[in-house]
């Protein structure tokens, strides 16, 4: 199999994973609007399997009976235990990726009837998005947005920083033949520095991610004086993306232009997608300290109520299953498959204690 169809094929799982959990949202919602509107993007999202499911038919490249995955399937199980505002935010996130992802197959490919779907589904997508902000009462195009991903992100990569490099510490210091005693502070030292570093990067993050939105919204309003005719044409041409039929989009992107005020905060709106009171360094620090140190104290437990090498064994446990858990968590946001990603950061973190545990005796042994 090619790596054009490989890809089709991963497009085809999308889209009925996608399929699959709006049902799940609509199985959840009491609202007969919401279920309604739920039941419609379904059907749309079927609909584009089946589209992908002809194209690799053409290609002479069977596909297999529609399931959904099985991280489409933990999310649904998610979805039972804690409500579903999460898995809605999370097709929000996948909609807006794929209206980026399809604009770039429709620019890149060179078989006409896989451009014509490409656009297509990249409208269909856009508007999913913005349909599903509305039901979340959000505003934002979300395909634009160049914000750092939100709590959960800020949540799943601080622990998971906290839990590696405190984890490597301790291995080292249990390497070196420390005593116990010893090993227990460095711990809780470890947790304490990993968690002010995070704490101060992610607030000098979101500090710096809000003197650049302040940057581009000054640069926006001299873009709009000095060049109007090329602002409005590019806003159009958004509109367009979103679905808006071209004369019309251009008719509302002159009528926004007319008014220079209103200009501005559209094109920061719909380029950006974000805005100043979004954006706070102080809760950016708070967020991802508190889960660094969350995460940096899982290995240091078992030292609190035993010693020797039970203490590392356990503590070497319960990391490595943080470890996969959060690298599972880690792949509802960077695409990759849950056990894969598990898998990976179970590895890392497995690398990271064989290093500093031998590197730990290896010190020893020089002293």
């Amino acid at each position: 199999m090619g790596s054009g169809t490989k890809v089709w094929k991963e497009y085809w799982q999308e889209e009925v994973d996608a399929a699959f959990l709006y049902q799940v949202l609509a199985g959840k919602t009491i609202d007969e609007k919401e279920k309604s509107a739920y039941l419609k993007l379904s059907s749309i999202e079927d609909k584009h399997a089946q589209a992908w499911e002809k194209l690799l038919k053409e290609q002479g490249t069977t596909v297999q009976d529609r399931k959904p995955s099985f991280k489409a399937r933990a999310l649904a199980k998610i979805t039972d235990t804690i409500g579903p505002a999460l898995l809605s935010d999370w097709l929000k996130k996948e909609e807006s990726s794929e209206v980026k992802s399809y604009l770039n197959l429709y620019k890149t490919t060179e078989d006409a009837g896989t451009k014509n779907l490409a656009l297509k589904l990249a409208k269909d997508s856009a508007m999913h998005a913005e349909q599903l902000g509305k039901m979340s009462n959000t505003s934002t195009e979300p395909w634009h947005r160049t914000s750092s991903g939100g709590l959960l992100r800020n949540v799943v990569y601080g622990f998971n920083d906290g839990l590696t490099a405190n984890f490597g510490l301790l291995a080292g210091i249990v390497g070196a033949s420390a005593q116990p005693h010893i090993i227990l502070l460095s711990g809780l030292a470890g947790t304490l520095a990993d968690a002010l570093s995070m704490g101060s990067s992610g607030y000098l993050a979101a500090k710096s991610e809000k003197e650049v939105y302040e940057k581009e919204r000054r640069m926006e309003a001299d873009e709009i004086r000095l060049m109007p005719e090329l602002e409005t044409e590019e806003l159009a041409a958004i509109y367009e993306t979103k679905g808006i039929e071209a004369s019309r989009a251009m008719s509302m992107a002159k009528e926004v232009m007319s008014d220079p005020v209103r200009a501005l905060e559209e094109k920061v709106k719909e380029e950006l997608g974000i805005s100043a009171a979004e954006i706070s360094p102080m809760k950016e620090a708070w967020i991802t300290g508190l889960a660094t140190a969350i995460g940096a104290i899982i290995p240091v437990v078992p030292f609190f109520f035993l010693e020797g090498m039970t203490a590392a064994w356990l503590s070497f446990a319960l990391a490595m299953l943080a470890h996969f858990a959060v690298g599972a968590a880690r792949s509802f946001f960077t695409g990759k498959g849950l056990w894969k990603s598990g898998w990976e950061m179970l590895v890392v973190g497995f690398g990271v204690a064989a290093v500093g545990y031998f590197l730990g005796e290896w010190l020893m042994k020089l002293l």
